[in-house]
């Protein structure tokens, strides 16, 4: 089986004085800065010069990238349907799954396919309920929906308001989804810098919900440094109504309102100052979490899920600028932390920027119980050079679960998709992938594959623009996965796959 198409795949992008140009301002002082996820709206084009747009172009025909929107993939991935935009014309984000369904996050609100026939997937609902970035989780009866933009009220009619306004709303929103056609929206919960992504702890008479933010301002009456910790959210099941902030466990302690995170710059120079976690996945079945955090990576013990506490702390001040998210192996000895360089916005997979840099990088957890420590073991970067007008960086993924491997499926924006294996955490490999070619050749146009999960034989994929995409992979490595069946997956609450 030949692994990649006939493309030839050379990418020698971002190496043109154009190209490097284009790049200086963000990457002139090391890793870059970056920036919170896409806003409210959908990123707006942005102009690259005409060298560049000559370049991109040139590889085009050269055959070194796929044409505009030109669909490409490795012969083991196959494309079996992708279902466009509705209703919801924001941004698409993040993935849920329950029986028969996939709850398919927005920024204008959530969508509800079913997917009893993943080659014909049908829209079961659309849910209008603007905030991004409508991060969506789901258990039992219950769906989550964060909200990361300051809003008027908590409603789902609410507009945008300045977060200078003490009246300005952020937080969690709660639906009840007994009935997938009808959603209903039950409750709602402010948190100190609202909800920019979140994470389930359930249990069987509450859920509990890790509520990750971060950026405060003095300026913000309801988001004040420091900001160096999390919210936890007790929802009892069946009075959702009830649900409320039950702690607010500081993570980074330390002296002054900047916490005992990473400083940023310009100590640390184009790495991001840690002012709360991005994201935080959970391994129920070994009590464990781990969490990125803008500048630094941490394990937690989540044993008393209302008190969690950190077991150890790691920063990459070399090659990581935002820490983003998270994913453990099934024997909880290995994390996969991945660097959102540029902020999910610039197209770092070209030459000019290398293989470390906007990676995964790949920890071994060693030792045991609380003094268990994270010990890095090496990067994985998709091995092919994306367009300079193609946002591209390491994003959403979830495990394929085969026993004895440790391999994973993950979102790259505009680089596609990739299903890769780091069984060995030294030398970690590309598998299969699957990719459109650029949105645009004339301007920077923020697209391409937000989460990609692996979820009873197949994969879905939430395309930021192009919609909802679903693969199939057949290959040996993988295709013991095919034989496990979920009956629900929120991927950053980690199911034990085998036990």
């Amino acid at each position: 089986m030949t692994l990649y198409s006939p493309r030839t795949r050379r990418r020698r992008l971002g190496v043109a004085t154009a190209a490097v140009g284009l790049l200086a301002a963000l990457f002139a002082a090391g890793p870059v800065s970056a920036t919170p996820d896409p806003g409210d709206k959908s990123s707006a084009p942005k102009s690259v010069s005409k060298s560049t747009e000559a370049e991109v172009e040139k590889a085009i025909s050269a055959g070194d990238i796929p044409g505009q929107d030109e669909i490409v993939h490795s012969d083991n991935i196959q494309h079996v349907t992708n279902i466009p935009k509705e209703a919801l014309p924001g941004t698409n984000s993040d993935l849920a799954f329950q029986g028969k369904y996939a709850f398919a996050g927005n920024y204008d609100g959530f969508r509800v396919f079913d997917i009893s026939n993943p080659k014909a997937p049908k829209t079961v609902a659309q849910v209008l309920c603007p905030g991004s970035q409508n991060d969506i989780s789901v258990s039992g009866n219950l769906l989550f929906l964060s909200t990361d933009s300051s809003r008027s009220d908590d409603s789902c009619a609410s507009t945008t308001q300045p977060a200078t306004e003490k009246s300005s709303w952020e937080g969690m929103k709660v639906f009840d989804i007994s009935d997938k056609a009808n959603p209903k929206y039950v409750s709602a919960v402010e948190t100190a810098c609202g909800s920019h992504t979140h994470t389930l702890v359930p249990e069987k008479k509450n859920v509990y919900v890790y509520v990750s933010s971060y950026s405060p301002s003095a300026t913000f009456p309801d988001c004040k440094p420091p900001h160096d910790g999390i919210s936890v959210i007790k929802v009892p099941r069946k009075a959702p109504q009830k649900a409320a902030v039950v702690n607010f466990p500081v993570l980074f302690p330390g002296e002054g309102a900047d916490g005992g995170g990473n400083p940023g710059a310009p100590t640390n120079p184009g790495v991001s100052k840690t002012t709360g976690c991005h994201d935080i996945t959970v391994l129920p079945s070994k009590d464990l979490a781990a969490g990125a955090c803008m500048g630094d990576g941490i394990l937690f013990s989540i044993a008393d899920p209302e008190n969690p506490k950190v077991i150890d702390q790691v920063q990459d001040n070399v090659n990581f600028a935002f820490w983003h998210s998270a994913t453990f192996n099934q024997k909880a000895n290995k994390v996969v932390f991945t660097d959102e360089l540029g902020g999910g916005g610039a197209a770092t997979c070209n030459e000019a920027i290398g293989p470390d840099r906007g990676a995964d990088g790949i920890y071994d957890i060693t030792g045991k119980g609380d003094k268990r420590k994270l010990v890095f073991k090496s990067y994985f970067k998709i091995p092919r050079h994306q367009a300079d007008t193609e946002n591209c960086v390491a994003h959403n993924g979830s495990l394929i679960p085969v026993k004895g491997k440790d391999l994973m499926v993950q979102a790259w924006y505009q680089g596609g998709v990739s299903v890769w294996d780091f069984t060995n955490s030294a030398k970690p490999k590309e598998i299969g992938y699957f990719e459109r070619g650029p949105l645009t050749t004339d301007a920077m146009t923020t697209g391409g594959s937000w989460s990609a999960y692996y979820y009873n034989g197949y994969i879905y994929s939430n395309d930021i623009a192009k919609g909802f995409d679903v693969l199939k992979v057949n290959d040996a490595r993988t295709d013991p996965a095919k034989k496990i069946r979920l009956g629900e997956l929120n991927v950053q609450t980690q199911p034990d796959y085998f036990g």
